[in-house]
């Protein structure tokens, strides 16, 4: 279990609350949590950690440490509509107001996540920073240190912490349990500059949870798309990507 496959990253990821929303719930009014992280989310959470265009982060499993449980509480997401129907005044601006809703977060989570990065062939401009061992050594580092941006647990509401682990180390909650599946679930995004298209497409699963331990499906083996809408692809190069190199000589610190 301490090995790990080429430019692979293991570590634990806990917070208080985490709100893996259903996109049927996402648009507004209530809010209802996956029982299961997606894999949008954890992609989300290793970018956190340390991200180039240089490289795509693919999420190859989670593990269930603790129990599943849910929270229901109530929130006042704002309402961008601006004032009710009812109250609106001839002459008078608009202001935004905050909705009363109730949304059913995850309570108390702690998952163990393994992740690889993979270089992204659709730069050809940023061929030259295709190095394994400098990424994967910063990749480590700002692991160590808790991630080089905030990270979120599905949103930005739900603070969540990171730290490194040996990956399935440590008794799960639900590592006696044969096997949990679930129904038609969010896997995650297709973008543009990561396919090589000029579309976005939302991708579908059927997780399955064995042993406690969640093996997620590559994006491209995902059999359920969706498109979402047309986009162009963000060129990116050495004209309007930083260094790491530059990065750390101008925050004072070694890679």
């Amino acid at each position: 279990m301490n090995t790990l496959p080429k430019n692979t990253i293991a570590f634990r990821l806990w917070g208080r609350y985490a709100l893996f929303t259903d996109p049927l719930t996402k648009i507004g009014g209530e809010k209802c949590s996956y029982h299961l992280p997606t894999y949008e989310a954890l992609k989300g959470v290793c970018k956190s950690i340390y991200w180039k265009p240089t490289f795509i982060w693919v999420v190859d499993a989670v593990r269930v440490m603790k129990q599943i449980r849910t929270q229901t509480k109530g929130t006042k997401p704002l309402n961008y509509g601006g004032v009710y129907p009812s109250e609106r005044v001839a002459g008078k601006k608009q202001e935004n107001l905050n909705d009363l809703a109730i949304y059913t977060f995850l309570s108390d989570i702690e998952y163990q996540v393994r992740a690889h990065f993979e270089w992204n062939e659709h730069h050809d401009k940023l061929e030259k920073d295709r190095i394994d061992g400098k990424h994967f050594a910063i990749a480590k580092r700002m692991l160590e240190r808790g991630g080089r941006q905030d990270i979120f647990l599905g949103t930005r509401d739900c603070q969540g912490y990171v730290e490194p682990c040996v990956f399935g180390e440590g008794k799960g909650a639900y590592d006696n349990n044969e096997e949990i599946a679930y129904g038609l679930m969010f896997h995650g995004f297709d973008y543009p500059d990561e396919t090589g298209g000029n579309k976005l497409y939302a991708r579908f699963w059927y997780p399955v949870l064995k042993r406690g331990m969640l093996h997620f499906e590559r994006p491209e083996d995902c059999k359920y798309k969706k498109l979402v809408r047309h986009m162009t692809t963000k060129s990116f190069g050495i004209e309007n990507v930083k260094p790491v190199e530059l990065e750390a000589e101008e925050q004072g610190v070694g890679i």
